[in-house]
């Protein structure tokens, strides 16, 4: 049966405090959706637990997983689910599906920092088919709700990201210059018929162009997810951007010439975006 009741602020924050009590742990933040508020009922809890790796006892936070899940709880190691999600573990908790999610302190300060200086970068990751961009660290801090921060620390590094550093805003739009050349390099791919590798290109350049329009909005993105859907809610004044794009990118056909027509509409769509994106510089305002 699904869950009809929501966590309370009460036993999220207790949970918490339970885990930064766990040697290692420097603070607890909600994140994701619950923390943007564009949850629906069924959402997972997302915890951001930071900590210091090297310090982390995860037999304790074992302990502490197993208290609350009443049950017992695999807690993966820093790195296990690959080199940008640090690990954590997957609970119920009253009927509640609740993941945490591990973060190195040291790796999370360091992509503050770059977020500051607009510095980014798209780094494989499983999960992330576009790249696990790396300031999404930073976005986290910025939009996630302190839940345990005996130090200050996490406090700090929110006010280092939020307002949205204006450096990282002209970096991602100045990144869609990379739109011309992926939809250049789709053209070629249509004309050998190959499917495949035109979906990527597109798919690549139509989420490249989104994140600069989040950018000018000054809203952080932290994975791909409805990335593409979100620009509509942006109020930037670029009616029916998504819709568009879904529209070419859910029908791309199979020839060369369906595949090269696809292609020319995405670059209408894609380019006027674009164009206007480069015109602002990405110094429009906060939405």
């Amino acid at each position: 049966m699904a869950p009809t009741t929501d966590l309370s602020d009460e036993l999220l924050r207790r949970l918490a405090d339970d885990l930064v009590r766990v040697d290692g742990v420097v603070a607890v933040a909600l994140g994701g959706s619950r923390a943007r508020g564009t949850h629906g009922p069924s959402s997972d809890y997302d915890l951001g637990v930071y900590s210091e790796p090297d310090r982390l006892d995860l037999a304790a936070l074992g302990g502490v997983a197993r208290a609350w899940a009443q049950e017992d709880v695999r807690i993966a190691r820093p790195g296990e689910w690959g080199p940008w999600v640090d690990g954590g573990a997957w609970l119920t908790v009253h009927g509640r599906a609740v993941d945490w999610i591990l973060r190195d302190v040291q790796r999370v300060a360091e992509q503050c920092r770059r977020a500051q200086a607009g510095e980014f970068g798209f780094h494989t990751q499983p999960g992330h088919p576009l790249g696990f961009l790396d300031v999404s660290y930073a976005g986290e801090v910025a939009i996630g709700h302190p839940l345990a921060d005996p130090s200050g620390w996490l406090a700090s590094r929110q006010r280092s990201v939020d307002p949205y550093p204006a450096a990282l805003r002209r970096a991602l739009v100045a990144h869609t210059w990379q739109v011309d050349f992926l939809l250049g390099a789709a053209r070629k791919g249509a004309a050998r018929g190959d499917a495949a590798y035109v979906a990527l290109c597109c798919s690549q350049a139509a989420m490249f162009c989104a994140h600069g329009w989040h950018a000018r909005a000054g809203v952080w993105v932290v994975n791909e997810k409805g990335v593409l859907a979100g620009v509509d809610r942006l109020g930037v004044e670029l009616a029916g951007f998504s819709g568009a794009v879904h529209s070419v990118l859910g029908r791309l056909g199979e020839t060369p010439d369906e595949l090269l027509a696809s292609v020319e509409r995405l670059q209408t769509v894609l380019g006027e975006s674009v164009s206007r994106l480069s015109r602002d510089g990405g110094g429009g305002e906060q939405s």
